[in-house]
């Protein structure tokens, strides 16, 4: 695992079984579902169980030490009925249980009912996204695209973005159902519209680390 990238490629973590029987359980919950997905999953039964799943723990803690826990899961569902493409972007944003005027930390917006704040670069260091693939991931079914180590540049202007995608090569995420993508929230990271009839669903699980950051802000967790 070669954490410097700022990601990394876990395959046959989970079986396809195990995968199926996440599937039902996610059709019995009682979730507000879009045709993209579905928000706040972690207390579905089977998605917390996926979240505590030693092998999974084993890889947020190569990535944040022994304390990392999980705080927000999140389900994609990308098809040809749902399909969409993300452009080069970080992920920036954590979900906080109270709003404080913080220097460093906002602009501060709702999503799903949850308060949000764009957040410094020493606060999002703290978090490994992991990426459960319900469904295989394929290059024609709009994989998650990557610049490696592009997470250690920090919080990126759009004309760094720019320069960053002109001299590194991306990498395509590609894993069979029941492999894990781990990915740094600063990682330049995207993907591209599915160009077949084959699902590609993905339970994305975040960790931290750390529950509370400076000046009593606390992460929001669901």
């Amino acid at each position: 695992m070669n954490l410097d990238a700022g990601f990394s490629i876990h395959p046959g973590i989970f079986t396809r079984s195990r995968m199926n029987a996440l599937v039902d359980d996610l059709a019995q919950a009682a979730i507000r579902r879009t045709k993209a997905g579905a928000r706040h999953v972690l207390a579905v039964p089977e998605v917390r169980s996926i979240a505590k799943d030693e092998s999974l723990l084993a890889i947020a803690n190569a990535y944040l030490g022994p304390k990392a826990f999980p705080f927000r899961a999140t389900l994609f569902d990308k098809s040809l009925s749902a399909n969409w493409l993300v452009a080069w972007h970080q992920d920036t944003a954590l979900p906080i249980r109270d709003r404080r005027d913080v220097a460093g930390w906002g602009p501060w917006t709702e999503k799903g009912g949850v308060l949000h704040a764009i957040a410094p670069a020493s606060a999002l260091e703290c978090v490994i996204a992991l990426r459960v693939h319900i469904d295989d991931s394929r290059l024609d079914n709009g994989p998650l695209r990557v610049l490696p180590g592009t997470h250690a540049d920090g919080v990126l202007s759009d004309a760094e973005i720019d320069r960053r995608l002109s001299d590194t090569s991306a990498v395509e995420c590609v894993v069979d159902a029941g492999g894990v993508i781990a990915m740094r929230p600063l990682i330049l990271h995207a993907s591209s519209k599915a160009v077949t009839g084959q699902a590609r669903r993905v339970l994305h699980i975040e960790f931290s680390s750390a529950i509370r950051f400076e000046d009593g802000l606390e992460l929001a967790t669901g």
